[in-house]
């Protein structure tokens, strides 16, 4: 099988197709065949070295996919490796969809959809009312927070994004503004994937009782250390999330789920879909994702 793999660290360069053994699922397994798999800003932490050791490698990375059981059902998984032609996935994981659901935003509801939820409900707690800034607002992430929020009952929903194209984007979602720092006004919530100059001009805008909650370094450099002190004068806090250990915990998957599913099959939550490249071109998809030159749910296809 055709499979995505990288054998020592560094940028979207040491990505390259290779042919593979087809996994062979152990007990309480089952083999997909892979329609679609997504790509998250996580898997260019786990290229660069951000996240594995190299005992590790060579690997194939991605963590979720769109396929196909052996008996016909289409289902959306959390997986290991999927970043190729057929895949191994619990079947505790599976979660059945529709012929006619898109797969880019069935992907989307995944990790990043999974990512908004715990990020406002979790993470922030959100209360009815309050102020929420969005980081990086027309990402997978960011566009749907940005839909959450006010689904959860934020009183202003502000986004921060990179472009103008971006900024037609995220007011079509629902945000009430675009913001730059300094902000016009105090945020009870900000939520960061982006870290450096960012974090720090965040962390000053917070409101009284504010949070700011960090889940990520986009920018790649170090974080300015966080004075308890400072934290005293401003009566804020600063909340760290990594998805990971969060969908450890009992119904941090199946019940977040279905809630996005059911507002998607609503029409109250809209999710993004970007580019779709070839499996073999997933170089040149983190590429694009690195340069920001992307938009919402970004998936290969096989």
């Amino acid at each position: 099988m055709l499979a995505i793999q990288f054998d020592h660290f560094g940028g979207p360069e040491v990505l390259r197709p290779v042919e593979l053994a087809a996994p062979q699922p152990g007990p309480g397994e089952v083999l997909l065949t892979v329609e679609a798999a997504g790509v998250n800003f996580a898997d260019t932490h786990q290229v660069d070295g951000s996240y594995l050791a190299a005992d590790a490698l060579p690997y194939v990375p991605g963590s979720e996919v769109v396929g196909r059981t052996p008996d016909g059902r289409r289902v959306l998984a959390r997986v290991s490796h999927g970043y190729a032609e057929q895949v191994t996935a619990k079947e505790s994981a599976l979660v059945d969809i529709p012929e006619e659901f898109d797969a880019s935003q069935a992907l989307a509801l995944m990790m990043q959809g999974l990512t908004a939820w715990h990020l406002l409900r979790s993470a922030a707690r959100l209360r009815t009312g309050e102020t929420v800034v969005v980081h990086s607002a027309a990402g997978g992430v960011g566009s749907l927070a940005i839909q959450l929020a006010r689904e959860f009952g934020a009183g202003r929903v502000l986004a921060q994004v990179s472009t103008p194209e971006k900024e037609r984007l995220v007011l079509e979602l629902g945000a009430d503004a675009v913001v730059s720092y300094p902000l016009a006004e105090k945020a009870d919530i900000v939520l960061d994937a982006v870290g450096g100059e960012l974090f720090d001009q965040a962390l000053g805008s917070l409101a009284s009782f504010g949070r700011l909650v960090t889940y990520g370094n986009s920018a790649r450099t170090g974080f300015t250390p966080v004075d308890p002190a400072a934290l005293n004068r401003l009566n804020a806090s600063v909340t760290g999330f990594w998805l990971r250990p969060a969908l450890a915990a009992p119904g941090a998957v199946s019940g977040p789920l279905g809630e996005l599913f059911a507002l998607v099959a609503d029409g109250r939550l809209k999710p993004v879909t970007g580019a779709a490249y070839p499996l073999a071109e997933a170089a040149r998809a983190h590429e694009d994702l690195l340069a920001r030159r992307t938009t919402g749910k970004v998936i290969l296809t096989t």
